[in-house]
């Protein structure tokens, strides 16, 4: 495995976690995790790159090793506010290479519609946007997150490390053993009673009470003037949220007419995680995209 190395920096009052992987003086690519992950999902993908990059990862929010935001909700703008302050951190005058994977691609989607001068070239995996909403939805949105927040958010401790690979192949039924043992150890900690517990806050779990516009989303999907790269996975479990195959596929193919510069790639053999499933694959579409 490529090695990675740790820095914490402040974002926006929280300390921020970031990981690191290559030379720093190799030029930059910038990964940003999906819902319910950790920077350290990108390890698969930066073992196979060929080529000399200085890749930067970054903990959102709530996740990893990250600290949470301190409220009892957590809201997706907040999101792009602190990959806005990490870009400028680490490259304060130079557009970038952005790769946002699942939630973490929706984010780099609408943050390249808001301030398209500080992106060179965008990668989207498997970041298809949510279901768009109607405004009378908006009431019993409300009363759901309501209820939710009466109740604590919880999420299950595991009696092992084993335990917690076990439910990561649960979910992904191509994740290797070895792949299994290695996230198990960045998606969970063992506590002081010697269970183990997912590093991310249980308060992501509570349903957010702010309906998907996706008027909205797709103006700023029209404002990238980046190239972009939208890869997706041809076993994706996107239909579980998306709604029916076929109506889902019309509307995602409508969201992407929307984008300015874009080239689609399919990668066959591959779920959501495609990351985890073919990294050989993605390195490979990630560096001819980059360099060509």
């Amino acid at each position: 495995m490529q090695p990675c190395r740790s820095e914490f920096i402040t974002v926006r009052g929280l300390q921020y976690h970031i990981r690191h992987w290559g030379n720093e003086n190799a030029p930059k690519l910038f990964m940003a995790h999906g819902w319910m992950d950790v920077s350290a999902s990108f390890q698969f993908v930066v073992d196979c790159l060929q080529q000399d990059w200085h890749v930067i990862a970054p903990d959102w929010r709530g996740f990893g090793r990250s600290d949470n935001g301190g409220s009892d909700s957590y809201w997706f703008l907040d999101y792009v506010g602190d990959l806005d302050a990490v870009l400028a951190h680490y490259s304060p005058q130079q557009p970038v290479n952005l790769l946002g994977h699942s939630m973490g691609a929706n984010v780099v989607m609408l943050y390249a519609g808001t301030r398209p001068e500080r992106i060179r070239r965008l990668i989207n995996l498997e970041g298809f946007g949510m279901p768009a909403t109607r405004p009378e939805q908006a009431p019993a949105r409300y009363a759901k997150w309501l209820d939710d927040l009466r109740e604590p958010a919880q999420l299950r401790v595991y009696d092992s490390q084993s335990e917690v690979a076990g439910r990561l192949q649960k979910t992904n039924r191509r994740l290797s053993n070895a792949r299994a043992a290695y996230l198990s150890g960045h998606w969970a900690a063992q506590n002081a009673d010697g269970g183990w517990e997912i590093l991310g806050d249980a308060a992501h779990k509570r349903s957010s009470p702010i309906l998907y516009r996706i008027e909205e989303v797709i103006a700023c999907w029209q404002a990238i003037t980046a190239p972009v790269l939208w890869v997706e996975a041809d076993d994706t479990d996107v239909w579980r949220w998306m709604g029916p195959k076929e109506q889902a596929r019309v509307e995602i193919d409508r969201r992407i007419a929307h984008i300015p510069n874009v080239r689609r790639e399919l990668i066959e053999d591959a779920g959501h995680m495609l990351h985890h499933d073919q990294p050989e694959k993605l390195a490979v579409l990630i560096e001819q995209f980059l360099t060509h």
